[in-house]
């Protein structure tokens, strides 16, 4: 009898390396993985790329007590980064994550060719449902189009139902940047469904309520986390045992940045469910997610994202989104063709 999903997840790998990264014959194509990732997941992505005459390596390492840069003691970064140095295109199923860390850093500086698919902690089930069962051109039409929209804005207001109500600005100068999932052009790439955008984080105000997922350190939620936000720094986190166990986090760093909201993106993956992997939690439809601390402009000891679910949007107070369904008349047609009503 085959595996949970084995012939649908062929099917996946096939999409991954032929249509997404349209990996050519004779590529170096680098999967990395460590301890806690789905063998299934990357064997399968070995074998497609065998199959289109690419040049798979498979580089297996010990899962590290953390990821980005609190991941960097224990990697073997020079060895690392000399392989992916060589690669032409690098897809990443680590469980804790190599994006953000320093050996990240150093391959995609070094390295102008690469083209890198985050698909951190990948498994046969999310494979199937995000990646092997995507209109990736229709969902690429109506990424583009609420990025276009929501970047046209001066100023978005955001609430859900768990209480989150927030307003920020844009930054006029930004352009919005979303994950159609394809990986086929130099640079780093993340699994589709995701719009992210340039903000002024000076001007986020009010209470940004987790309902989701934090990764890390938590995980799946029990209880919502209140962040209270003024001039894009927590002043304050409250809530349960959760919120207080994410805040001795945050703070244990003792690194100011890690107290700043980074980014804000939208969810819109039609296969996402919550699961407390962060690559498809982000990815829920209708949600909105937050990192927290590092990113490239502002350095911080590490990274952290949480997820507000079912997400109302105004832009310049036109309401496009009422808790996670897609009112804007356009976006509403488009998100019915992809199975979302």
């Amino acid at each position: 009898m085959p595996g949970f999903y084995e012939f649908e997840l062929g099917r996946a790998a096939d999409i991954l390396t032929r249509e997404l990264f349209k990996l050519k014959a004779g590529e170096t194509f680098v999967i990395t993985a460590d301890t806690e990732s789905d063998e299934r997941v990357v064997e399968a992505t070995a074998r497609a790329a065998f199959a289109l005459g690419a040049k798979p390596m498979v580089i297996w390492l010990a899962s590290p007590l953390g990821v980005g840069k609190a991941a960097d003691p224990m990697l073997p970064q020079d060895a690392l980064v000399g392989a992916l140095k060589g690669a032409d295109a690098w897809v990443e199923f680590n469980n804790e994550w190599l994006l953000y860390s320093t050996t990240y850093d150093i391959a995609m500086r070094e390295n102008p060719r690469l083209r890198y698919l985050c698909l951190v902690g990948m498994n046969v089930d999310m494979m199937v449902r995000c990646i092997g069962r995507i209109d990736y051109q229709l969902l690429s039409k109506f990424l583009e189009r609420v990025a276009v929209l929501t970047t046209s804005a001066r100023e978005v207001h955001i609430t859900t139902p768990a209480g989150c109500d927030v307003s920020f600005k844009n930054d006029p100068k930004g352009r919005p940047r979303y994950a159609s999932g394809y990986a086929d052009t130099p640079g780093p790439h993340m699994m589709a469904g995701q719009i992210g955008w340039a903000i002024q984080h000076e001007t986020i105000n009010g209470k940004i309520v987790f309902d989701g997922s934090v990764v890390p350190p938590l995980g799946l939620l029990k209880e919502p986390i209140e962040l209270y936000v003024e001039g894009g720094d927590i002043k304050r986190i409250e809530g349960g045992k959760e919120a207080a166990e994410y805040e001795a986090w945050l703070r244990s760093f003792n690194d100011p940045n890690m107290l700043k909201m980074a980014h804000i993106c939208y969810g819109f993956n039609p296969g996402a469910k919550l699961t407390g992997n962060i690559v498809e939690d982000e990815r829920v439809w209708g949600c909105t997610e937050w990192g927290i601390g590092n990113i490239p402009s502002r350095p911080a000891a590490t990274h952290s994202d949480g997820i507000c679910l079912n997400s109302s949007v105004w832009l310049d107070g036109e309401q496009i989104l009422d808790k996670g369904r897609c009112v804007h008349p356009e976006l509403a047609e488009l998100a019915r063709k992809l199975g979302k009503y």
